[in-house]
């Protein structure tokens, strides 16, 4: 790649989103589309390998495998910890599923902020990693109790939720701590992108009931409080109603519901101010500016948010662009851009 832009051109399903979720992939080790890696792997394979390059010489790779889980490695050297592989290619993904950030359901704003916790806390994974096999296995518990004598139970559930509760508490904060972070960088851009007219608000609306002082030993005994309380309707229920699986995050437009009221040109203008914020709030962490993956999303906004996309990102990230054709791309896009387009009969991709 020898340009700050590359724009990756061809029709749907030759394989854009794939190069580009490869690349996202080996930044932060979690795609935006698959939430398991038997989806990623073609289907009469049983591995995929992803291998990147960097400017600074440092060889990044990641082996996925449908039985056995990852094996990571750096400089051809296996690594204990795949976490360790987060560092030396940082991202930011920007892809058309990211538009339905305000609008669409809960669980999309979740992602989104855990993709960002991620990247400023690495560790954060393991913590995702725990949470959902603890609520895999609590649920299991659920649909089992009749089986169960009520004593053994109950001895149960009180150890899930001791652990539930250590974890959710830790989720919480790092989420709450990377919003606050992001904020004020989210506000600016909104109040410049809307040439001052849109006030933007971001509220952080944890599925546990938590008082904002308290510290974590208090967060803790909190959610065990909470789990206790549930029992019998979460007896009826079969599933956990308490902990970061029932998080929200609300975005409030001059003091209005942006996902209720906002305009479909507003809220996706909040999702240009959150990518753009978490653009540079990671640029200021490292102090480099990290990569910009635009993957067909540009053909979805309108010229205007375009140009002020291209200004904010200038020619200080290099971008990976995706889309079926040039003319989705406004000139200044094309100007002073590589082009990597459908190349051989096979699908293959060539640059251009």
């Amino acid at each position: 790649m020898t340009e700050k832009r590359l724009l990756v051109i061809g029709p749907n399903g030759i394989g854009k989103s794939n190069l580009l979720e490869a690349v996202e992939l080996l930044g932060s080790l979690r795609s935006h589309r698959a939430s398991s890696d038997q989806d990623l792997i073609h289907w009469e394979e049983k591995s995929a390998l992803l291998r990147a390059i960097t400017e600074d010489e440092d060889k990044i790779e990641l082996e996925l495998r449908k039985k056995g889980g990852r094996k990571a490695y750096r400089n051809d050297k296996c690594l204990s910890r795949q976490i360790d592989l987060i560092g030396p290619l940082r991202c930011v993904g920007f892809s058309a599923l990211d538009l339905h950030l305000v609008r669409g359901e809960p669980s999309l704003r979740r992602h989104w902020l855990d993709r960002v916790v991620l990247q400023l806390e690495p560790v954060y994974s393991d913590l995702m990693s725990r949470l959902i096999r603890l609520l895999r296995q609590r649920n299991q518990l659920w649909r089992n109790w009749k089986h169960t004598s009520s004593k053994d139970y109950g001895t149960l559930l009180d150890a899930f939720d001791v652990q539930l509760a250590l974890v959710s508490t830790r989720i919480h904060r790092r989420r709450q701590r990377a919003l606050n972070r992001l904020k004020p960088l989210a506000i600016l851009w909104q109040e410049r992108l809307s040439k001052g007219n849109e006030a933007l608000e971001l509220h952080y609306l944890p599925g546990s009931f938590l008082e904002k002082q308290d510290e974590e030993l208090e967060c803790r005994l909190s959610i065990e409080k909470q789990l206790l309380e549930q029992r019998a309707v979460e007896q009826k229920l079969g599933h956990c109603r308490v902990g970061p699986h029932r998080d929200e995050i609300e975005f409030l437009l001059n003091g209005a519901s942006a996902r209720r009221f906002g305009s479909a040109g507003q809220q996706r203008t909040i999702v240009l101010s959150l990518k753009l914020a978490e653009l540079e709030l990671i640029g200021e962490i490292y102090g480099e500016a990290p990569i910009l993956i635009l993957d067909d999303v540009l053909a979805e906004l309108d010229p205007m948010r375009q140009l002020l996309l291209l200004e904010a990102v200038g020619h200080k990230h290099q971008c990976l662009i995706s889309a079926t054709h040039l003319d989705a791309f406004e000139g200044d896009w094309r100007g002073e851009s590589q082009l990597l387009q459908l190349g051989n009969q096979d699908g293959s991709l060539e640059l251009g």
